[in-house]
């Protein structure tokens, strides 16, 4: 690493984290609703999404100055990301880069970039994002930093495989694939130990390319802090199990960015406290998400990143509060599985466990689950264009919970970042008939 950028980088990153705080603080005091928010029927927003926004941003920036000042790694969601930030990483998720872009409605400007180069629109809209920033340099965020290595672990897709090796193949750096076998039952030992040894493997790459040797008393210290952000994200979401609930899960996907991409960080255990914090004290004022809640629902699958918006004043205004999600779940289920004393044999089990990387069958059973557990009424399944592992078996998932808990669920197709998949009169006739039906 050069010298001269580490100073640079920490003189930058200090001085932009104390004015982000303090305009964050700043904004606190002077916290007012949007005068564009629908306060008719929808709570006003959390005011944790000051701090969200702080650390986002401090994140994208840190990453901007990051290249030859310190390590930068390149990593899928579901990647033992612990070993790296023990080892001083900056570590930047291309799927939450591509997620910010489908919510700030630049991901199909940079699919279009993609397309142009040869790339399928059948390619997920993550993956066809990020490959229109780097073929164009556009990107809401500023810069991108160059990778120094990359992490692609299999626990989510395959898509992700192929995806990385065109990173490979563009960046020219070292690549490690996590390959974790698909689980229809419960992991056996020697699926543990698979994992583990292409974990030790990964040690040894990044100590190469990080010039460090990794240090057993600080893995075991993130992992505690993997832990515990991820206990406190879960009990954030079941807070949605309270009638009204105090949350919706448009909260929850906007709020799921630090627990995604800041696993290990100490700022990340602070921000999923003060969250919940504010969610009791919503609790015990009344205070509903939706200000007349009626019914509830589960949304399985992606967000559609560039709706978020309109589903949610959509929902609102006939009364429907959509508390939580497989998805959202998805960052919280699998904390108890953590184990800091045994950061790398934990780790090997605890990523095998990603709900894409288990049976349709483990999925509905967390769905009817789900359904009992926060009182729900219904579902909508987002059969997601791009994300095929997630939306496979919906079909099948849907008519069980008709026929097996009686309750309505929703097929309703889109695509989580490219709105060329997303028909608006489609979905507002299906919303409208389906609320009909709850109201019956």
């Amino acid at each position: 690493m050069d010298t001269l950028k580490r100073i640079k980088y920490e003189v930058i990153t200090k001085a932009a984290k104390l004015a982000l705080k303090g305009n964050r603080i700043l904004s606190e005091r002077k916290f007012k609703t949007p005068k564009r928010w629908r306060t008719d029927i929808l709570a006003p927003p959390l005011k944790i999404g000051l701090r969200t926004k702080e650390l986002v941003t401090r994140h994208y920036l840190e990453g901007r100055y990051a290249e030859g000042a310190k390590p930068v790694a390149w990593v899928t969601s579901g990647a033992p990301v612990e070993i790296l930030k023990a080892l001083g990483f900056y570590v930047l998720y291309p799927e939450n880069h591509a997620a910010l872009c489908g919510a700030r409605r630049t991901a199909l400007e940079l699919c279009l970039e993609a397309e142009k180069s040869g790339y399928s629109m059948d390619i997920c809209s993550y993956a066809r994002c990020d490959f229109g920033a780097l073929i164009s340099g556009k990107t809401p965020v500023g810069k991108l930093p160059k990778p120094d290595l990359l992490l692609c672990c299999t626990n989510i897709c395959q898509t992700v495989l192929y995806w990385y090796r065109v990173l490979e193949k563009h960046f020219n750096v070292p690549l490690v694939v996590i390959d974790t076998p698909f689980l229809y039952r419960e992991a056996e030992e020697h699926h543990i130990e698979y994992v583990k040894n292409q974990l030790d493997k990964l040690v040894e790459v990044a100590e190469r390319v990080s010039g460090k040797k990794l240090k057993f008393e600080r893995l075991k210290e993130t992992l505690r802090l993997s832990k515990m952000a991820a206990e406190l994200w879960h009990e954030v979401i079941q807070t949605g199990k309270n009638v009204p609930s105090p949350i919706s899960v448009f909260d929850q996907f906007i709020h799921m960015a630090p627990i995604v991409e800041m696993r290990g960080d100490a700022e990340t255990v602070d921000f999923y406290a003060e969250m919940l914090k504010e969610l009791q004290e919503r609790i015990e004022k009344g205070v509903s998400a939706v200000v007349k809640e009626r019914r509830r629902l589960l949304w399985d699958n992606l967000p559609i990143w560039y709706k978020l918006k309109f589903l949610s004043e959509f929902l609102a205004e006939r009364g429907i509060a959509i508390v939580t999600s497989t998805y959202t779940n998805a960052w919280g289920e699998l904390a108890p599985m953590m184990d800091p004393q045994r950061p790398i044999e934990s780790m090997a089990k605890t990523y095998l466990y990603p709900i894409l990387n288990r049976g349709v069958g483990h999925k509905l059973k967390t769905m009817k689950e789900m359904i009992k557990d926060y009182s729900l009424n219904g579902a909508i399944l987002h059969s997601d264009r791009s994300c095929k592992p997630y939306s496979v078996g919906q079909i099948d998932e849907r008519n069980r919970l008709i026929s097996e808990l009686g309750v309505p669920a929703l097929l309703l197709e889109a695509d989580h970042n490219d709105p060329r998949a997303y028909a608006e009169e489609q979905v507002r006739t299906r919303l409208s008939a389906f609320a009909e039906m709850l109201e019956s």
